[in-house]
């Protein structure tokens, strides 16, 4: 097993300026990433963004896009294609696609079946263009209760062509009632991305280290299939889980405890 390396979405380090009331700016998050041992970003690769992430040494591991997949159209011309072609051109590997809420955040109404084989429609339709720019694409699970994770899993695996894969959001998976390491084990072929943060029930933890989640077992599960993409962070800062150490000292603690359990030298 060789990952590329670690990245860190954006959210996590938003709300954590957020919580600590200073100002929201890329550069800064861009150089206390680099400062926290991240490898790369998941941004939306503009030049100004790639350039600035450049500056301080960081690479663009992929991109994030939130769509209703399970409605008759998608934003595809208008939104998805200068994604995928702004992300081959940065170089990155990934796209990963949310299958965001029926009703809206906060609302989260039961999606129907049909609406789960859309999705799979429109994720196929999305991994066709973006493999003739040389991408992968996941479908991130987001959704917080059984029905709807049970579905949009459904939608990659069921009703989806064999190259859309699963981008393991594995503190999402536990606060829907589903263990993350069974994803893994179940679905190896399918496990192309992470987003990685551990809980205390429906709390985010700090960091890795801490948490419900079998760290251990869950990177020997990504050992035993190979894995051999980009780690990326989604460790959140919030009231409420009070975090008593900065948003740099818990990715750093995360990214040396990974590397001790997976057996990686610090430098990388």
């Amino acid at each position: 097993m060789r990952i590329k390396g670690f990245s860190t979405g954006m959210y996590g380090w938003h709300e954590s300026y957020r919580l600590d009331q200073r100002e929201d700016s890329l550069g800064d998050i861009f150089r206390e990433c680099a400062e926290a041992g991240m490898n790369a970003v998941e941004i939306e690769p503009t030049p100004e963004l790639m350039l600035l992430a450049k500056r301080y040494g960081l690479a663009v591991s992929g991109g994030y896009i939130g769509l209703n997949l399970h409605e008759e159209t998608i934003p595809f011309e208008e939104s998805v294609l200068p994604l995928i072609n702004g992300l081959a051109e940065a170089g990155a590997s990934d796209l990963i696609v949310n299958a965001d809420p029926k009703g809206g955040w906060g609302v989260s109404l039961p999606k129907t079946e049909d609406e789960f084989k859309r999705q799979g429609e429109h994720l196929t339709r999305i991994a066709a263009a973006a493999r003739e720019r040389g991408l992968k694409v996941s479908m991130h699970n987001h959704a917080d209760e059984k029905h709807n994770a049970e579905g949009d899993l459904r939608s990659v695996i069921e009703y989806a062509s064999s190259d859309v894969g699963l981008c393991v959001d594995t503190g999402w998976a536990h606060v829907a009632g589903y263990d993350p390491i069974e994803w893994i084990r179940t679905y190896p072929e399918r496990i192309y991305a992470f987003h990685l943060r551990n809980q205390a029930g429906r709390i985010p933890t700090e960091d890795l280290l801490e948490g419900e989640i079998d760290m251990p077992k869950l990177v020997q599960a990504l050992k035993d299939i190979g894995y051999n993409g980009w780690l990326a962070f989604e460790l959140l800062h919030s009231e409420e889980n009070r975090p008593v150490r900065t948003m740099v000292e818990d990715v750093r603690r995360s990214v040396d405890y990974l590397k001790s359990l997976l057996n990686i030298e610090r430098s990388l």
